[in-house]
């Protein structure tokens, strides 16, 4: 190498060095003191993209486990209502076994005043833990999870939708459901004449008889159904009871064979029900007798509606509900109309015994009236409620609201099976999303994380080269002064 006063080479080089070795010296201190090994993007572009990809991974993970258990708490609220309702529907059952027994010496009204106060705490309760009719968890819950490769697999659904997840009164099919007195024989029209009880007697050995029975259900409103009974072989008084009740159960209702040896039939449902003709020889009621459910309070319509225009007014003590029909209603629309707006007062309209007119009835004391004169009823005005009797089997409503309320233990059982799964379904759910957070935590130190050791090495290696550098960048700046050695 050449001597030159102009350009320092040894000096520059020392410069560089030392400017390295600053840089160094920087990075070192920095990684030790935030703990990271990438402070930049300059540091390690893609690393860090890397690592940020984790790191938006762990705070969806970290909210999703937080969601996690607030939808855990929120079921562990709806189970613990379940399970209130549970030991109401226990109640239910011992009013209605109490009243079931033909020895019961009590007043069966007095039962039923406390029967229907707890199915109406029911629908309370129902709608509180929001899985009543349109409440706020009956429907397909969805609990974001995350950590998922797309968005459905992030989620975990908790399915409660649909009728069959609610637990109110008409869910569990107790809204119509009473332990009052009542009962009803097929007395209207044709009076029935058959007796069941003789010795040794049969029925219906070669041809069916069938029965025509409106009914109201809280899924379709008024519903027209035909009720079939023998036809393959007699049967007995035992086997004709077990034929309607296998039928009729569905519906609320039960049959049974009176003290006068005639059907009963019995229930809260609101219903009518007509004998039809039969060919046998041995029927097991008289063809066109009739019947309509005593045992809970009813109002007639005129004997065959027309449509008028008029309103009609039903109330209660839930409410009242004005009803507009129209001289273009038939009956089954006029039924529909009234069904929409009385339902939710436990107030049900069906088709009568003759099939032509309108029966009001509901398990509540009611009234009802129209502003048109011969209109859907017989005359304007607050129309009287008849009340419930005790002709015919007093305890069939008793029996039919057994059950009911089976049916409802059962149906309930069910709903509490789903929020039960669930909350498992979150707690494994949040155990992976924790196992995830765990590895996607340790996937980004390995990335961003400083090593100590590392660092501490270097820092110690670049404060040595620089002072190295200094200690050189001197004796460099120096040696041009030797120059003027030459020029002496």
């Amino acid at each position: 190498m050449s001597i030159s006063i102009q350009t320092n080479v040894s000096s520059l080089l020392a410069e560089q060095a030392l400017d390295q070795n600053t840089t160094l010296e920087g990075q070192a201190i920095e990684q030790l003191s935030s703990g990271y090994r990438i402070n930049s993007s300059g540091d390690d572009a893609a690393g860090l993209a890397v690592a940020n990809q984790y790191r938006s991974t762990i705070a969806e993970l970290q909210q999703g486990v937080l969601n996690a258990s607030n939808g855990t708490s929120i079921l562990q609220i709806v189970d613990g209502g379940l399970n209130n309702i549970s030991t109401i529907l226990d109640r239910l059952q011992t009013l209605a076994t109490e009243s079931a027994s033909a020895t019961f010496a009590g007043n069966r009204n007095t039962l039923n005043q406390e029967f229907q106060s707890l199915v109406q705490e029911i629908t309370r309760q129902a709608n509180n833990i929001g899985l009543a009719a349109g409440g706020q968890y009956n429907g397909d819950n969805a609990v974001f999870i995350g950590g998922g490769n797309n968005a459905s697999n992030g989620q975990v659904s908790i399915d409660l939708s649909g009728s069959q997840n609610q637990v109110d009164a008409a869910g569990l099919g107790l809204a119509t459901a009473s332990v009052a007195a009542g009962g009803t024989e097929l007395t209207q029209g044709t009076p029935n004449a058959i007796r069941l009880d003789a010795p040794g007697a049969t029925f219906l050995a070669t041809a069916a008889q069938t029965f025509t029975l409106n009914v109201y259900s809280s899924n379709g409103g008024a519903q027209t159904h035909t009720i079939s009974v023998g036809g393959s072989g007699a049967l007995t008084e035992a086997q004709v009871l077990s034929s309607l009740n296998s039928q009729l159960s569905q519906y609320g209702i039960s049959a049974q064979v009176g003290t006068d040896g005639q059907l009963n039939f019995g229930g809260g449902t609101p219903f009518t029900i007509t004998a039809v003709t039969t060919t046998d020889a041995n029927p097991i009621a008289t063809a066109a007798s009739a019947a309509t459910n005593t045992g809970v309070y009813e109002v007639d319509g005129a004997a065959t509606y027309a449509g008028k225009a008029e309103t009609l007014t039903f109330q209660n003590g839930q409410g009242t509900a004005n009803v507009t029909l129209t001289g273009a209603d038939t009956l089954a629309s006029a039924l529909s109309k009234i069904n929409a707006q009385t339902s939710s007062l436990g107030i049900y309209a069906i088709t009568n015994a003759a099939g032509t007119g309108i029966s009001i009835q509901s398990v509540n004391n009611f009234t009802a009236s129209t502003t048109a004169a011969a209109g859907t009823f017989t005359a304007t005005g607050a129309q009287a409620t008849n009340a419930p009797t005790t002709s015919g089997t007093v305890t069939g409503s008793a029996v039919a609201a057994l059950t009911a309320i089976t049916n409802a233990i059962s149906a309930l059982g069910l709903v509490q099976g789903r929020v039960g799964a669930g909350e498992n379904l979150l707690n494994y759910a949040s155990s992976l999303a924790n196992s995830q957070i765990t590895n996607f935590s340790a996937a980004q130190s390995a990335i961003r994380d400083a090593d100590v050791a590392s660092a501490a090495a270097n820092l110690t290696k670049a404060q040595t080269l620089l002072q190295s550098s200094i200690a050189a960048l001197a004796q460099a700046n120096a040696a041009p002064s030797a120059i003027l050695k030459l020029l002496q």
